[in-house]
């Protein structure tokens, strides 16, 4: 990048979640949000007038070809994601990238390989880990209050008042389904808190169409612990993570985004059942994920395990759903899972 002090952002496409991130880039100190690219240019204008982008393009391409652009953010539909990761990172640019990364494994991990090659950072945008309630719960998970950690059980949903209409979230070849949408952060959520990968996974799934409405899983290790999930467009909103150990629990009801953000808080059980609530300082996470995404760029220094996390969400997400197709338990190999 330039000597700018603040990392130069461009957006490829105005999804919905493009503008929660572009008010993160105006928030963060050390990033600024210059362009914004539309396959329609009369849009991306209309955008970046009313999101205070510097400049607008009527192409992806011509986004990428800017020579100001340090990093991209990619909300564009899963199907897209490949091809616009690869690109950018053959043109430089560091690529923030929505979840769930990719269609399946084997794009996900030639995503992570073209932006290795490339010396660019990669990252999924799973926001909540980027918190400061992330960091204290880990050091929860990490000091023994819980003791030998077995069980971590997970749910996100929120309903449907109807069925919508041209929903990519519906289709499969656009990577729709509630697994890879909802799904994706409570499989990363048990590969947070175990830190590493099942062996065994099983899927149950009731069906819309190709893709999944509503998504049960279970995820199995060769020691004694286990983990469970569920997610889906047909419940209320869910969206709580639970890991429990020997000799106490810890419990988060809202763990991708607060419900408070003034109060995110989690609480602690221990053995007898007391608890005590955890309250963590209040940043917005869209902008603790723009901050740490330019410190990284800013520093040079790329951070690998961001890819490789994401591409293990990827294989984890892949074997539940072949699971649920074919209604037997899949069998992963933890050691083939970056390859």
């Amino acid at each position: 990048m330039s000597n700018s002090t603040c990392v130069r952002w461009g957006i490829l496409g105005t999804a919905r979640i493009a503008t929660k991130v572009a008010a993160a880039i105006h928030e963060a100190n050390n990033a600024e949000l210059l362009a914004v690219a539309s396959r329609d240019a009369e849009r991306a204008s209309l955008w970046a007038d009313g999101h205070e982008a510097q400049v607008s393009y009527g192409s992806y391409e011509a986004l990428l070809a800017a020579d100001d652009i340090d990093a991209v953010y990619i909300p564009l539909p899963p199907s897209m994601h490949r091809e616009w990761t690869i690109r950018a990172a053959e043109a430089g640019k560091h690529v923030l990238c929505e979840k769930p990364l990719a269609l399946d494994p084997s794009e996900a991990a030639e995503m992570r390989d073209a932006c290795r090659s490339h010396n660019v950072q990669l990252m999924d945008g799973v926001m909540w880990r980027h918190h400061p309630r992330a960091n204290d719960m880990a050091v929860v998970l990490t000091d023994d209050q819980l003791g030998t950690l077995r069980r971590v059980t997970s749910a996100f949903s929120f309903c449907w008042p109807e069925i919508p209409q041209n929903e990519f979230r519906l289709e499969r070849k656009y990577g729709g389904g509630s697994l890879l949408d909802l799904g994706w952060y409570c499989v990363g959520a048990t590969l947070w808190a175990f830190g590493d990968l099942p062996t065994r996974v099983w899927g149950q799934a009731r069906m819309h169409g190709d893709v999944d409405m509503h998504f049960c899983g279970q995820m199995w290790y060769d020691d004694e612990r286990s983990a469970s999930f569920d997610c889906g467009f047909d419940t209320v909103m869910r969206r709580w993570l639970e890991v429990a150990g020997t000799e106490g629990s810890l419990v988060c009801d809202d763990f991708t985004r607060p419900w408070k953000p003034e109060k995110p808080r989690f609480w602690v059980h221990d053995s007898t059942g007391e608890a005590t609530q955890i309250v963590s300082d209040p940043p917005i996470q869209e902008v603790c994920m723009i901050r740490k995404f330019s410190n990284i760029v800013q520093s040079g220094i790329l951070e690998p395990e961001w890819a490789e996390f994401a591409v293990k969400v990827q294989q984890v997400c892949d074997a539940l759903d072949r699971s649920a197709q074919s209604g037997a338990v899949v069998e992963l190999n933890p050691e083939a899972a970056t390859s």
